[in-house]
């Protein structure tokens, strides 16, 4: 099992969360052709090594995460908030008696 350490709410098991997709895929512009958009929704490399995902912390605080994991071992390297307007600890996370959940 993965120990995926959420930004807000620290190291927790895999099954809290739910894997959202590749995090490096680039959606297409507004009026982007249709083979744009179908290469966006349909095409990926599948490459071996390190990749950037995203996950949502679905049984925990709900906020999205970005995941840096190797698709071979499955080593985590790193985890930050989703969006970098917001940064570890504010926001997202519920806290109770200083201590967070």
């Amino acid at each position: 099992m993965l120990r995926i350490e959420c930004p807000w709410c620290g190291v927790r098991n895999e099954d809290e969360f739910s894997y959202g997709g590749d995090a490096s895929v680039q959606r297409p512009a507004d009026g982007g052709s249709l083979d744009e958009w179908y290469d966006y929704v349909y095409t990926r490399d599948n490459s071996a090594g390190q990749h950037t995902e995203h996950w949502q912390h679905l049984n925990g605080c709900r906020a999205w995460i970005t995941v840096v994991r190797d698709t071979i071992t499955h080593e985590i390297f790193d985890t930050a908030p989703a969006s970098p307007n917001l940064p570890p600890g504010s926001g997202s996370g519920k806290k109770t008696n200083g201590v967070k959940s």
